[in-house]
């Protein structure tokens, strides 16, 4: 049995984003990478030719995540026709988070001032959790439970850069073999973005979740692993070449799952928002489901591979641009390391 979602009264209502204040390019990392690169005799150029990525955005010190979460929060809810009393679940949806416990939402709760009524948790699941976060606040719609809820992450990739960049300066045995696995984490970074969601039967904004599809394939749980504790900080593995191919693979699977459940037709979605993750994959998923390219809205080149962050702020940053237009579809599609891919259809 296929994993599909349908809704019939969920609404998005506005976005909100913030970019971190510190631009810092590809070629500003790989100078800091100056001798590993003269050692392996790596050419310049080689990080942003790999993945398509000339800058990322970084917060400035000591910036935690809930605190970008709730500067993307107010603006959704500044901009959506719900009053914040209205909110009866709050979801934090970042990989980054400020601690174990408690849950990164409560900071992002008492910061927006929401009701003391309102359900508020942490939902983490690698570059999915948007999404995930999406499902979990349309299902409590849909069934009645609330009237409206929020969705916010924000993804903090300054320490795992820094412990990336101090570990290769540091390892005397590095070869341009093993130096790979590295590399996607040099493509993090930073930025928050929230949503609002809710029920159309109290405020119609005229933008649907019309439903989607889940697909997961946990044979490669083991081919993007972050976490890991080292004498210069948390790192990152990832086989990016097989994880590029397990992870269009599987949302090979996904995509028709929600080509069926939604009744679509690829060539009637206006506009594609994907998790960004390099040129390579783009390329790869596109040629894979037999989609145009000229529909896809990117801010890789810009914002790097954003985490949790990065299809949802695509999509808002593409709505802000009027890339997406009033009465057009659009699809999200989802690919998070586990492997797991989520894709949700939007009638805007």
């Amino acid at each position: 049995m296929n994993c599909t979602i349908s809704y019939n009264n969920v609404c998005l209502h506005d976005f909100g984003y913030a970019l971190p204040p510190n631009v810092v390019t590809s070629a500003a990392l790989e100078e800091r990478l100056g001798p590993v690169y003269r050692r392996l005799k790596l050419p310049a150029g080689r990080l942003e030719l790999m993945s398509g990525i000339r800058s990322r955005r970084f917060w400035n010190p000591g910036t935690r995540p809930s605190q970008g979460a709730a500067l993307a929060g107010e603006k959704a809810l500044a901009a959506a026709a719900v009053e914040r009393q209205e909110i009866g679940c709050l979801v934090f949806t970042s990989v980054s988070r400020d601690m174990m416990e408690p849950a990164t939402a409560s900071f992002v709760h008492r910061s927006l001032a929401l009701p003391s009524s309102c359900q508020l948790f942490d939902l983490s699941n690698a570059c999915l959790g948007f999404l995930n976060g999406m499902v979990m606040v349309a299902n409590m719609i849909e069934l009645g439970q609330i009237r409206a809820g929020l969705v916010v992450a924000s993804e903090t990739a300054e320490d795992l850069v820094e412990s990336t960049i101090n570990h290769l300066l540091s390892d005397q045995d590095l070869t341009r073999r093993s130096i790979k696995p590295a590399f996607a984490s040099l493509t993090i970074g930073s930025g928050a973005v929230a949503m609002v969601l809710g029920d159309r039967r109290l405020v119609d904004t005229g933008h649907y979740l019309v439903g989607g599809a889940i697909r997961a394939n946990t044979d490669h749980n083991d081919l993007c692993q972050g976490g890991q504790n080292s004498e210069q900080g948390v790192l990152m593995s990832t086989n990016s070449e097989l994880l590029l191919e397990k992870g269009v693979e599987t949302a090979a699977g996904c995509w028709e799952d929600f080509l069926a459940q939604l009744e679509w037709e690829p060539d009637t979605i206006d506009r594609f928002f994907c998790h960004q993750v390099g040129r390579a994959h783009a390329q790869l998923l596109f040629g894979r489901l037999g989609l145009d390219p000229a529909k896809n809205f990117e801010t890789l080149p810009v914002l790097g591979n954003v985490g949790s962050v990065s299809a949802p702020i695509t999509m808002a940053r593409g709505v802000e641009e009027g890339i997406l237009s009033a009465g057009q579809r659009a699809a999200l599609l989802g690919i998070g390391s586990g492997i797991n891919s989520l894709m949700l259809g939007v009638q805007w």
